[in-house]
């Protein structure tokens, strides 16, 4: 049992991790509204945010162009962070995430084939079709890795290879329709520069919705941490416990897929992050928003990063998650490889 003062300390740095990562969030978020292209100075900030009425040219930038896009930034960011912890628990893979294991890559072969054949379809129904395609990536990964005590090995195998058909699916679906338009192309390297207050309002319902029942069901998904039969001996139903789960994962990363394309590593690397700083035996009820807010931090610190790589021009976000990704991907490949030898 922990000692008190041992656990007063402990909860003194949670405490000072989640202040800090309020106070990052604050920043990149003011950046985010403050640098790029145009430039916009502090007053016009102000006038944006607190006088409704103004009508100048600026703040009416702000208000309809850079304000949804950071907002969407961090919605995005947290349902991507929250789904890789998902992902993480239900397959007890460390390395597995939605756009390892093909999901996001299943959301956007249906959303790119639905603007191909069905091209007056709206964003409703483009979050629709990802819903689907992610959960028939998900359900066609799960049939073909089977059961067995290798399971969560061929789970890892299946998503890769999935992951590349899809993706070759895609690309053959844009050039058969002649549909290789650059905002297309931007869409799929994962991108925010379009954004809009009705992704907003699409998007705030399903990462309020789900953060909260990710929350209630926090207690429960410390089990499927546990060995598969020590969990069923709890009396845990793990099977269905382990289908909701990846059943918001499908939600998460499809409606985010859905809106700004299939973002790569945020899903991988920020529950890492999250355990690396609250450290090990972390709780679940304190994983799980810090995960959260790291993710939106991440994607929002990403995207205003994006503006500077090649100014005056913008780089989609989903490059800048890359180039801090795949790094961050081989080293946590070869330190689970260490372990496990």
């Amino acid at each position: 049992m922990m000692k008190p003062d041992r656990k007063q300390n402990r909860t003194s740095v949670l405490l000072l991790l989640f202040i800090g990562g309020v106070l990052l969030l604050v920043l990149c978020f003011l950046a985010s509204l403050k640098f790029g292209p145009a430039a916009i100075g502090w007053r016009t900030l102000f006038e944006a945010a607190f006088q409704p009425e103004g009508d100048s040219k600026e703040a009416l930038y702000v208000r309809t162009l850079r304000l949804p896009r950071a907002v969407l930034s961090a919605i995005v960011g947290a349902l991507l962070a929250l789904a890789g912890l998902l992902t993480q628990l239900a397959t007890k893979n460390p390395l597995a995430s939605p756009h390892v294991f093909g999901i996001n890559a299943g959301a956007s072969l249906a959303v790119v084939s639905g603007l191909v054949f069905l091209p007056a379809a709206s964003l409703l129904a483009s979050i629709g079709l990802a819903f689907a395609g992610a959960l028939f990536g998900a359900l066609f990964i799960w049939l073909l890795a089977g059961s067995g005590p290798r399971q969560y090995v061929t789970l890892a195998l299946a998503g890769i290879s999935i992951h590349f058909l899809f993706a070759s699916l895609t690309e053959g679906a844009m050039i058969l329709a002649s549909y290789s338009t650059e905002s297309m192309i931007s869409w799929l390297v994962g991108s925010v520069n379009h954004a809009d207050w009705q992704d907003v309002r699409l998007l705030a319902p399903v990462l309020g919705a789900g953060f909260v029942l990710v929350c209630c069901l926090a207690p429960s998904l410390r089990l499927l941490e546990l060995d598969d039969e020590v969990a069923v001996g709890l009396g845990s139903k793990l099977h269905a416990l382990r289908a909701l789960s990846m059943l918001l994962v499908v939600l998460f990363a499809g409606s985010a897929v859905a809106v700004c394309g299939p973002i790569g590593f945020v899903c991988l690397i920020v529950p890492h992050i999250a355990r690396a700083l609250m450290g090990r035996g972390a709780s679940l009820n304190a994983l799980v928003p810090f995960t959260a807010l790291l993710g939106s931090l991440l994607l929002l610190a990403a995207d205003v990063l994006g503006r500077w790589i090649a100014f005056p021009f913008e780089s989609p976000v989903g490059i800048v998650t890359a180039l801090v990704g795949a790094p961050a991907f081989l080293y946590l490949a070869r330190r689970q490889g260490g372990m496990t030898r």
